[in-house]
């Protein structure tokens, strides 16, 4: 099966998610369709690190699928993105260059990666990145916020800058998130991705950053037909909203504990998947 194949049933579970992200009604809450979750929680706006757990739809209601993980957000922060809702009239809003990692709620995108297959176990749509593979960033180009292939032998005279294949270790791995994507607006923020963390303090430029490990299991959890989402929230403003908007209820996560240091995550982490062994 060649590449466009494997992309072309996502492609379309994208473009229903477009017209019905949330709930009918006029309704601020997730759609019934969307049955994986990644919620990402940041102390506060100003926070550059956190958590995210992952989450499975049940009959019961949403229900976590593996412990938090710490992770890094932008070195300013976190900021209102433009993804599944209008972003509130209050709290920062993400801009290009500002710093901050988009908050609010998104529709994960493919996977984009240096090699040429998905861990072992992964089932998930992806684009192995070539030479002429490109993601713009520039606010006055076209493609703004767009992943663009051009001829390797013949690139455009921006290409250079906007090139993805760097033989970046922090890049091997890029799990788009959909922000300022339907349509980009120039401006709002680019090249929104979880990917390999550059150390446990070293936050990113927005993007939501996580240690290989970590990140290597959240792409072998994740399944297109899961319609998989991501929320991103400061700590208040997830405890604002998570009924209204249909997500975990926090007494059911493990993200609402006094904020810890990643050594401390890990420590937890560990511990909770020696006992979910004799679950």
């Amino acid at each position: 099966m060649d590449r466009s194949q494997r992309l072309r049933p996502f492609t379309l579970l994208l473009a229903v998610l477009t017209i019905f992200p949330f709930a009918s009604d006029g309704e601020d809450r997730l759609n019934p369709s969307v049955s994986q979750l990644v919620v990402g929680v940041a102390p506060t706006w100003d926070s550059m690190t956190g958590q995210i757990q992952r989450f499975d739809k049940t009959e019961e209601g949403w229900r976590p699928a593996g412990p938090p993980v710490p992770v890094l957000f932008g070195k300013d922060g976190v900021a209102w993105g433009r993804g599944l809702i209008k972003e509130p009239d209050e709290g920062p809003v993400k801009m290009e260059h500002d710093h901050r990692a988009p908050a609010g709620v998104f529709r994960i995108g493919i996977i984009y990666t240096y090699d040429r297959s998905l861990p072992p176990g992964a089932n998930y749509p992806f684009h192995t990145v070539g030479d002429g593979d490109a993601w713009v960033d520039d606010v006055n180009n076209p493609h703004y916020n767009q992943h663009v292939t051009v001829d390797p032998k013949n690139p455009p005279s921006w290409f250079e800058k906007q090139k993805m294949r760097r033989g970046d270790f922090a890049y091997r791995w890029l799990v788009e998130i959909r922000h300022n994507a339907d349509p980009p607006l120039p401006g709002h923020g680019s090249a929104i991705f979880f990917h390999i963390r550059r150390g446990p303090t070293r936050p990113s430029a927005g993007c939501t950053t996580m240690a290989e490990t970590d990140l290597v299991e959240l792409i072998r959890w994740l399944r297109a037909g899961a319609n998989p989402v991501y929320v991103c929230l400061p700590r208040t403003e997830y405890l604002n909203r998570w009924k209204a908007w249909g997500l975990p209820d926090p007494a059911f996560t493990g993200l609402f504990t006094v904020h810890r240091s990643p050594v401390s995550v890990r420590r937890s982490a560990a511990l909770w998947r020696s006992k979910t062994l004799f679950l």
